[in-house]
């Protein structure tokens, strides 16, 4: 693999062969990756795939005309002639007035943050194989497993690299490291399947593969002769699994081309408070090894730790440099950027804080309810809030967890959804958007 520094010489040099063939504005993204993936089935090894690869992107403008392009040759020749398409097809495109790069000043100045992204490590495949291996083992290990999907180790690197013709050029590695397993449980048509996994940046905070296998087979166990439950209205509790999807649907209704296209239930709700008092939502893109971290975003700007909700209060709308000029606003540092197109919005280690109650107090005066640990189809309308989705889990007796219910369907809306959440105290950082046990009040039930 290159080196950070000879990616971003890579994506400064086609920057300023942009400039010299006549965009009056550019940046370039360069990604390059490298993969192994061992899989296995049965106790047998079933796949040992090994992927490297390495693109570079172009954006420029001709006034406000703009055009993007890529390519996997870095041959002398094959860039310019990318530089010369992306001329031409600027030329043909339609005028973007909001269209341009992230403002001079406000970009990223100084050193990156050093955010422990990548442990350098090189991992053996025959090491993810024994992962893979034990993983399996442990979860047909546990009683009433039948039957195995497989289980898988990987470990990947991928280098960073981005520049800009207002100054701005910086890189990064980052590693990762997952463990998984997904075995079924029961025969015929009673059969149930589940799974775990873990990912990480650090080779060493992966948890034992043993403890994934393990946790992919008791939770098929658990899913066996399900139930269905009585419709009705009643208080449900997610899992942290399937709970962090409620942020997804919050971020892609804050952010800029949603407002801009006036395509939101939350448009008219800045600096009101769209959850209660007790919720507030926090990005922590500066989290040392966490998924998502990452010291600036895709147009150049610096990140920075946030409250998107605070106490409840949504603080400000998700923005690129598009957006915001289209809005008369300043861009927020959530542009993320592949190596083709324009920016979309993310963000950088999402999480709902941690309420006071453990789940079990939070569920403890449930009559009849359920709890939720998996989604099915995304019937979700994010212009009117509309939410109607399947569901399976377990129902939720006299406080306790009971027996497993499927086939059925939860309804609300995502406004009076996000009102009625209460967080549990359970919250831990082990994916790029978390949440703790949650509960909400007052939705449908559809099931018998």
């Amino acid at each position: 693999m290159l080196t950070i520094s000879q990616a971003e010489e890579y994506a400064a040099d086609l920057v300023a062969a942009a400039g010299r063939a006549g965009a009056d504005a550019a940046d370039a993204i360069f990604v390059e990756g490298r993969s192994t993936d061992v899989s296995v089935r049965l106790g047998q090894l079933e796949d040992v795939g090994r992927s490297e690869g390495a693109e570079i992107g172009l954006r420029l403008f001709v006034g406000q005309r703009s055009a993007s392009v890529s390519s996997s040759d870095f041959s002398k020749e094959a860039l310019s002639a990318l530089v010369e398409r992306a001329i031409a097809m600027a030329r043909e495109a339609p005028e973007d007035p909001w269209a341009g790069l992230a403002p001079k000043e406000l970009l990223m100045k100084g050193a990156l943050a050093y955010l422990e992204n990548d442990d350098g490590r090189e991992i053996d495949p025959a090491i993810l194989r024994e992962l893979a291996l034990t993983s399996e083992d442990a979860a047909r290990s546990v009683e009433g497993v039948t039957n195995s999907e497989g289980a898988s180790a990987s470990a990947g690197r991928t280098i960073f690299a981005m520049s800009t013709s207002t100054g701005f050029t910086r890189g990064y590695s980052a590693s990762s490291y997952g463990c998984s397993a997904c075995v079924i449980a029961g025969q015929g048509n009673t059969m149930q399947r589940d799974y775990d996994f873990h990912t990480t940046r650090y080779f060493e905070d992966l948890d034992p593969a043993a403890e994934i296998g393990k946790r992919a087979g008791e939770r098929a166990i658990a899913r066996l002769n399900p139930q269905r439950l009585t419709s009705g209205q009643m208080p449900i509790v997610f899992d942290p699994r399937v709970g962090s999807s409620f942020l997804s649907y919050l971020i892609q209704a804050i952010s800029g081309s949603a407002i801009t296209r006036k395509t939101s239930f939350l448009l008219d709700s800045l600096d009101q408070n769209i959850f209660n008092e007790a919720i507030t939502v926090k990005e922590d893109p500066f989290r040392k090894r966490g998924l998502a971290s990452r010291a600036f975003d895709g147009e150049g700007l610096p990140t920075k730790p946030l409250n998107i909700i605070d106490q409840g209060r949504l603080t400000t709308w998700l923005l690129d440099s598009a957006a915001a000029r289209q809005l008369n606003k300043v861009p927020t540092g959530h542009a993320r950027r592949g190596v083709g197109g324009p920016p979309s919005i993310g963000t950088g280690n999402l999480y709902i804080a941690a309420g006071k109650e453990t789940p079990a107090a939070l569920m403890s005066d449930i009559k009849e309810g359920l709890y939720v640990t998996e989604m099915i189809g995304s019937g979700v309308n994010l212009i009117t809030g509309d939410y109607s989705r399947g569901a399976s889990g377990f129902i939720i007796r006299d406080g306790q967890i009971a027996e497993p219910v499927a086939e059925i369907t939860i309804a609300a809306n995502l406004k009076d959804m996000f009102m009625n959440i209460v967080a549990a105290n359970d919250l831990r950082f082990r994916r790029s958007t978390e949440v703790p046990t949650l509960r909400i009040e007052g939705m449908m039930v559809a099931g018998q």
